[in-house]
Order: structure tokens, then C-alpha cells, then sequence
């Protein structure tokens, strides 16, 4: 009976490795895997090569406490095809076999390693093309006069700062002029800090998008 280790990863914190973690169970089951140890990096991208529990399968497989490496997915494991394939050959020259559930891919033999290069490259042109379409869309909406990111807000500055100098609560203040506290707090530090002579007057409807993002 070969001893498997399940990896799972999630890219936010409000997705949920548990449906990976089901499937795997089964399909371990079903392989006759004894289970040794189950992996999952949650809230973390694929893009990042150093991942907690990803560090600490490697390092197990090193100690040889598994025998192969179950995923639901290539991309769990890694987004870009240079670290898919450098995992591989880490987990290749330990004499671990990789499964992938979806893709039906078996390491266990060239012809399953070479499976395994060509969807883990159509996988990164496919995420590349969709980046370049995103862009090109942006770049379009510029041509065409549209903006792109939040709008500037049209707030009376020098009234929000009377009103807060003058003995208005930062609540009150912050819900007559559509503001966050912490805008307002902003607002009126400048101000005092322009009429005291110690910066430039600068941008304060650039300030408070930024404030507000």
C-alpha cells in the first residue's frame, strides 16, 4: 500500500479547501493510498513559489514519509509552468509519483511527465492571455475617453474643516460630506499643518480617494 500526502491550496480566505479535501479522500480510497498527511495552504496564490504547508511537504518528502502526492488540480500546485516543474523534479528525484485527480495525470512514467509539461503550459497561456485582454480593455477604455479607477471626490474642504474646528463631532462630520473618520482627521491635519506654514498645499481630492481605497 503506498503511503500518499493530499495538498490542497486556496487563494482566498473565504474559499474553502474542503471540497478538495473530499475528493481526494475518495480518490485515495479508491487508489487502495494509505493517507500520511494532508497539506493545505489557505488564502495563498498559486503565483507564490513559498507557501507554508507546500515548504512543509517538501521537507517531509525529503524525509521520505510518503511514497506519492495526491492534488485535486495541476494549478494548486503551482500557476507557473518553471515552478510546476521544478516541484516535479524535486519530487521526481525523491522517487515520489504525482497524481492529479482532474487532469487524470500519473507521473509514474515519461509519457505521464511529458502530459503533465504540455497542460501545465497551456494552463500559463491561457492565464497570459487573459492578462493581455484585461489591459487591452483598459487601454481601450482610456482611448475612448472613459476613466478607469475610482472617481475623484468633489468635496468643499475648507467648510468640512470649519465645520470640525468649530466643534462638530468626527461622526457628523464624516457622514455630511460622504467621508470616512479617518479622511476627515486627514482634512483637518493638513489644514492646520498648510495654515501653520509646514508643507505645501497639495491635492485634496486625490488625498481622499487615496484615504477612502
Amino acid at each position: 500500500m503506498k503511503r500518499a500526502a493530499l495538498y490542497m491550496r486556496v487563494s482566498t480566505v473565504d474559499q474553502h479547501p474542503e471540497n478538495q479535501r473530499i475528493e481526494l479522500q475518495r480518490f485515495a480510497e479508491q487508489r487502495g493510498f494509505q493517507i500520511i498527511e494532508e497539506y493545505t495552504d489557505h488564502g495563498v496564490s498559486g503565483t507564490k513559489a513559498r507557501r507554508p504547508s507546500l515548504d512543509k511537504m517538501l521537507k517531509d518528502a525529503h524525509r521520505h514519509r510518503f511514497d506519492v502526492v495526491v492534488v485535486w488540480a495541476c494549478d494548486r500546485l503551482a500557476r507557473s509552468t518553471k515552478h510546476f516543474l521544478q516541484v516535479l523534479d524535486e519530487l521526481n528525484d525523491l522517487g515520489v509519483q504525482f497524481l492529479s485527480q482532474r487532469e487524470a495525470i500519473d507521473t509514474d512514467g515519461p509519457l505521464g511527465r511529458a502530459i503533465v509539461v504540455i497542460v501545465s503550459a497551456v494552463a500559463e497561456l491561457e492565464r497570459s492571455l487573459i492578462v493581455e485582454r484585461v489591459r487591452a480593455g483598459m487601454r481601450r477604455a482610456k482611448l475612448d475617453g472613459r476613466r478607469i479607477g475610482r472617481v475623484p471626490l468633489d468635496v468643499d474642504h475648507a467648510a468640512l474643516v470649519s465645520d470640525r474646528l468649530a466643534g462638530m463631532s468626527l461622526t457628523n462630520v464624516a457622514k455630511r460630506y460622504g467621508l470616512s473618520r479617518a479622511s476627515v482627521v486627514r482634512f483637518v491635519r493638513l489644514a492646520k499643518a498648510e495654515s501653520a506654514g509646514g508643507v505645501q498645499p497639495i491635492n485634496l481630492a486625490m488625498s481622499a480617494s487615496v484615504a477612502q481605497s
